[in-house]
C-alpha cells in the first residue's frame, strides 16, 4: 500500500503531531500542499488531508490545494483535523472536504479529529483552551484510526 499525508500545521504544531503518528503507522511521508508531487499523489492507494480548524473550516491552503487538483480516478482519502471545539451538526467541516475530495476522484474513506490547543481571538486573553492537547490519549486514538485505515485499505489496494 502506498500512502501520503498532506498536512497544514501552522499555529502550534498540533496537527503535525497527529500527522506524524498516522504517518508512522501508514509508512507515509508527511508533506505540505506545496511539496506534493502530483504523479506520486495519483499513485497512492491512500492519502490523508489534514489541518487545524479555523472558523469551523480546514485551513485555506489545504482547501485551495484540493480545489486545484485535476479530476481523475484516485485511491482512497481521509481527512483529519485538530481544533479547540468539536465539529457541530449545524456547521460540519469534515463532510464538505470529503465531498470535495470525491469530486476530485478520491473515494472518501473516513475522518478523524481531536481537540488541541486553540488560541483563537476569544480564547487568547486566557492563554487559549485545550492547553494540554493533543495528549497521549489523542495520539493513541490517531494511531488506532490509522491502523484501522491501513487494514481496510490494504485489503482493497489497487494492483501495482
Amino acid at each position: 500500500m502506498k500512502a501520503m499525508i498532506v498536512c497544514v500545521s501552522v499555529s502550534h504544531g498540533n496537527t503535525k503531531k497527529v500527522a506524524d503518528v498516522m504517518a508512522h503507522v501508514l509508512e507515509a511521508p508527511v508533506v505540505t500542499p506545496e511539496q506534493v508531487d502530483l504523479a506520486e499523489l495519483s499513485a497512492c492507494d491512500l492519502v490523508g488531508f489534514g489541518s487545524g480548524i479555523f472558523s469551523m473550516a480546514f485551513h485555506p491552503r489545504l482547501r485551495e490545494f484540493i480545489r486545484s487538483l485535476p479530476e481523475e480516478q484516485r485511491g482512497k482519502a481521509f481527512v483529519f483535523a485538530t481544533g479547540g471545539l468539536p465539529e457541530t451538526p449545524l456547521r460540519p467541516y469534515t463532510r464538505p472536504l470529503l465531498r470535495l475530495l470525491e469530486q476530485k476522484g478520491f473515494e472518501a474513506a473516513d475522518a478523524f479529529s481531536c481537540r488541541a490547543l486553540d488560541t483563537w481571538l476569544p480564547f487568547k486573553p486566557i492563554g487559549g483552551i485545550r492547553k494540554q492537547r493533543p495528549n497521549a490519549d489523542d495520539l493513541a486514538a490517531a494511531r488506532t484510526f490509522a491502523e484501522d485505515l491501513r487494514a481496510r485499505v490494504h485489503t482493497t489496494s489497487r494492483p501495482a
